[in-house]
């Protein structure tokens, strides 16, 4: 881990900067596989806690002592798997039309957890609405008889989500050829704005307007509360998330709805970034200008303030504008391939491991932001982007992938199992600061429940 760790943090800025030693098992099985998904989690893991000490030392003038363990790890990057309700069930995290196709010349990876892209997927390929066993059958028939990139073609156009697979080789032949730094750091204006003064967290008094959904936004915005920022989640009442994300991705937060739509919605939402220290963003490039949301725009009306942007595909090229989810990056990249069991069927990792990691990364990188701020006075811009993160992991190479044995993962997961309130659990925040672990704040989670206002 520690080349990758050194990798992350020069990208931060924090070249040098001393991270934690991690302890337990370096590449736990849960995560087996035939890349280095332990090792980036890992990393990634660590990069947020050390940019969280360098945080403390710029505000306080003392560093905390910082340690992981990488059994929680594992056990953190699966989080939505271990969510349980107060009679111990899970949430199935895929809706019946989220899945892999096989196409006529190959394979296809859909996502349709949101109604809205299920409507326009079956709509583009001209395929009824109806009961899930029905259309999946009928959906079937229909893919499997047009070519992968077709399919992928027709269904974007039409404002759905499919992706062909390729392998490493056309992924890259096909993207942007400029590889970006995994965490990309742009500095923005000054400002008047400097964060609250310390307390008993690298981030306390710091106040971060969240504005992402599902799974990779959520993750880094969490860490950011178990760190101690006050996280005020806001979502668009007319497009509410999903029975699993409407509990794990408002843990550590606040949370509450606001229709950005209407002009006392867009004010009320420029009220609060005026008090904010950061802004984290998590929709597709230029979705949010129309708002003022984008990092030159915050940059002009809010000064001061660090931006987070995060994207599925990066910022430029043809796929620069898309939708995408963690499960869709992992076909389109050749992680699919790459993690083949038989060369026929694409594989996956065994966890969203681009969600996770690149939550964490950006949870770093607006670490690390405010840590620049507090030195220099000067905003920063942090950018990240499931792709990137893809490419981070591929680059790492191939290993041989470790079997699970006797294993028995829940069971090594419930270590690190913490209650939420209302009966439910979940996977505890990675890290301890001076000995201490961290906590989830804001709990119970209550999704949309909260006023938009800070506390």
């Amino acid at each position: 881990m520690g080349t990758l760790l050194e990798g992350v943090l020069a990208d931060l800025g924090l070249a040098g900067a001393a991270g934690p030693t991690p302890t337990g098992d370096p590449r736990p099985s849960v995560l087996a596989s035939p890349l280095a998904v332990a090792d980036c989690a890992t990393a990634s893991v660590a990069a947020c806690l050390t940019a969280a000490a360098e945080l403390a030392a710029a505000r306080t003038g003392r560093r905390p002592d910082i340690a992981l363990d990488s059994e929680h790890v594992a056990a953190a990057v699966r989080g939505e798997v271990w969510l349980r309700d107060a009679d111990g069930r899970g949430i199935d995290g895929f809706a019946p039309l989220s899945r892999l196709w096989r196409a006529a010349d190959g394979w296809v990876r859909t996502h349709a957890n949101y109604p809205w892209h299920r409507s326009a997927l079956l709509a583009s390929l001209g395929v009824p609405d109806g009961p899930d066993a029905e259309v999946r059958t009928r959906l079937a028939d229909v893919i499997a008889g047009r070519p992968a990139r077709e399919v992928e073609r027709v269904v974007y156009a039409a404002g759905g989500l499919a992706v062909a697979a390729r392998t490493p080789e056309q992924w890259q032949a096909e993207s942007t050829p400029e590889t970006p730094p995994l965490v990309t750091m742009t500095p923005l204006r000054r400002g008047p704005l400097a964060p609250a003064g310390p307390g008993p967290l690298p981030a306390s008094g710091v106040r971060v307007l969240d504005l992402t959904r599902v799974i990779a936004g959520p993750v880094g915005t969490r860490m950011l509360g178990a760190l101690g920022a006050e996280v005020l989640r806001v979502d668009d009442p007319r497009r509410p998330e999903p029975a699993l994300h409407a509990v794990d991705g408002v843990v550590g937060k606040a949370s509450a709805f606001l229709d950005a739509g209407t002009d006392s919605g867009r004010a009320a939402l420029h009220r609060l970034l005026d008090q904010a220290d950061v802004l984290v963003t998590g929709y597709r490039p230029g979705a949010l200008r129309r708002l003022g949301l984008d990092p030159d725009q915050v940059a002009d009306r809010h000064p001061g303030t660090v931006v987070v942007t995060l994207s599925a595909w990066g910022t430029t090229g043809a796929w620069g504008t898309r939708r995408g989810f963690d499960s869709l990056v992992q076909i389109a990249t050749g992680i699919g391939w790459a993690t083949s069991t038989d060369g026929v069927r694409p594989g996956a990792l065994p966890c969203q491991l681009l969600d996770h990691a690149t939550g964490y990364l950006l949870a770093a990188g607006a670490l690390a932001a405010l840590g620049r701020r507090a030195r220099t006075g000067e905003a920063t811009h942090v950018s990240v982007s499931l792709a990137r993160t893809a490419r981070w992991l591929l680059d790492q190479g191939s290993r041989p992938a470790r079997s699970s044995g006797d294993d028995d993962p829940e069971r090594r997961a419930d270590t690190y199992r913490t209650a939420l309130g209302n009966g439910w659990t979940a996977i505890s925040p990675p890290g301890r600061l001076d000995g201490h672990p961290l906590s989830w704040p804001h709990l119970p989670p209550a999704y949309g429940q909260a006023p938009p206002v800070w506390s």
